[in-house]
């Protein structure tokens, strides 16, 4: 068994490398939790690669919203990819180190793509306020050329909110300390290795978690609100059933991403139980939603179903 006192000399002092503590003390956690990601990463990547790939070949998909649904996709397809992998291998092994160039790519690349994803998730809530409550005017609001810049704006804002907090937070001295309470590397969890004030790194996070979590969940609520509006104004219950399927699966990908995220990075002082959730939390918004992201927006949507049965028809008379 491993205990966060058994980590001390040795690799401890050692400032090329970080040592992923995550539930090392208890090893029967562990090889659940590699069984629980193991299946996620899989589902994940095959999952998220057939959203993409039917997506890119059935002409009938070629809309704002499945282009949307496609970065989404490929956003969490690197997303995953980013973490999984090192936390696996950190699971079944005994050494939890990591080098301080791994540290520093995990924290960049996982930072940088959960910051486009709070951003690409408001822009996909606005395509769905623009398709119910604008229908006749939707193709021209929605225009390919605004979705492409509301996509270029997720990503770039995303990449340079993760350059700014990432070289904020590696500039840190850590005084010899290098064990990480954490399953992977992540802003809060990495500041609390500082042996200085970390007055102002807090204050950019907060600034950062505002911009990036707390607005563009505000922009998503907005536009719920219009939309709920439109919808009671629906007459018939078949319209109103039709405009609330289009919101259905966008509406849960939010609350299952932006619920942990939010517990995970506005939380009171923790004791070893609020970490424990802490860090359960962050799982779940990594692996878990990145998993179950692909299954939402496919098994209720009957225009997936038909492009699916269209290639598989046209490969198998080809």
């Amino acid at each position: 068994m491993y205990s966060e006192a058994s980590w001390e000399g040795g690799n401890q002092s050692y400032q090329g490398e970080f040592i992923l503590l995550g539930v090392a003390d208890r090893p029967n956690l562990e090889m659940l939790l590699f069984s629980i990601i193991l299946i996620c990463y899989t589902m994940t990547l095959l999952g998220n690669t057939t959203i993409i790939v039917v997506s890119r070949l059935d002409p009938h998909l070629h809309t704002p919203m499945y282009f949307f649904l496609s970065n989404l996709s490929f956003l969490d397809l690197c997303y995953t990819t980013s973490l999984d992998p090192q936390m696996l291998v950190n699971f079944w092994s005994k050494s939890k180190a990591i080098s301080y160039a791994g540290c520093a790519a995990e924290l960049f690349i996982s930072l940088a793509l959960g910051s486009v994803e709070c951003i690409l998730l408001a822009a996909m809530a606005c395509d769905r306020y623009a398709a119910v409550c604008h229908p006749l005017r939707y193709t021209s609001i929605m225009s390919p050329s605004l979705c492409f810049k509301m996509a270029a704006i997720s990503w770039v804002s995303g990449f340079g909110n993760s350059v700014a907090q990432t070289i904020m937070t590696l500039r840190l001295p850590r005084c010899g300390r290098n064990r990480v309470d954490h399953f992977f590397c992540e802003v809060p969890i990495l500041i609390k290795l500082a042996c200085v004030d970390t007055t102002l790194n807090e204050a950019g996070l907060f600034v950062a978690t505002v911009l990036f979590l707390l607005v563009p969940l505000g922009l998503i609520i907005i536009s719920y609100g219009y939309i709920v509006a439109a919808v009671l104004r629906i007459r018939s219950a078949e319209g109103r059933r039709k405009a609330f399927n289009t919101c259905a699966s966008h509406l849960v990908v939010v609350l299952l991403f932006y619920g942990p995220a939010i517990c995970s990075y506005i939380q009171p002082p923790s004791n070893s139980s609020t970490r424990d959730r802490g860090k359960m939390m962050s799982l779940f918004y990594t692996s878990v939603t990145t998993m179950l992201n692909p299954l939402i927006y496919t098994l209720r949507n009957k225009e997936v179903h038909r492009a699916l049965r269209r290639l598989i028809n046209r490969n198998s008379t080809a």
